[in-house]
């Protein structure tokens, strides 16, 4: 099992936007220019934990755009500038084959195939314990200064 290169919750809150309860990311395990490997374990008392104990399928997809998120906000924070903020343009494709329960860690691979003025389209897949519960493609945006 590959070892997190960030794992604290403050070091994570610093490279995302995003504020509890609503953070659904809390490791980095890998990062490259066009690539980012998340984790996160769901806990119990999460919002987006449904009534039969597991990430909604909503969890999954803002986990998905929260990696895309800590991607760029690493990028930012490596050249000492503030997380941006960003926003869900499309989803494409998306496919949830598997709920993540309470307790699980699930880690998402996050491919950037095209980056251009503020907007991000990449393809990605969540695992579970190796296996593929979700996959697909997702575009952000980041917002210009002011919006």
């Amino acid at each position: 099992m590959t070892n997190a290169i960030i794992s604290s919750p403050e070091k994570i809150l610093n490279l995302i936007p995003q504020r509890p309860p609503f953070v659904l990311v809390d490791s980095i395990y890998e990062h490259s220019e066009k690539e980012i490997l998340s984790g996160f374990t769901v806990p119990a008392d999460h919002v987006l934990v449904n009534e039969r104990n597991q990430l909604s399928e909503s969890g999954v997809i803002e986990h998905f755009a929260q990696t895309i998120a800590l991607h760029q906000g690493y990028d930012f924070y490596k050249n000492n500038l503030p997380a941006p903020v960003g926003y869900i343009g499309s989803i494409k494709n998306i496919e949830i084959q598997e709920l993540p329960k309470i307790g699980d860690e699930i880690r998402t691979k996050i491919i950037i195939l095209n980056q251009l003025m503020g907007v991000t389209m990449v393809s990605g897949e969540v695992s579970l314990n190796g296996k593929t519960i979700a996959f697909g493609e997702m575009r952000t945006i980041v917002a210009k200064e002011g919006e």
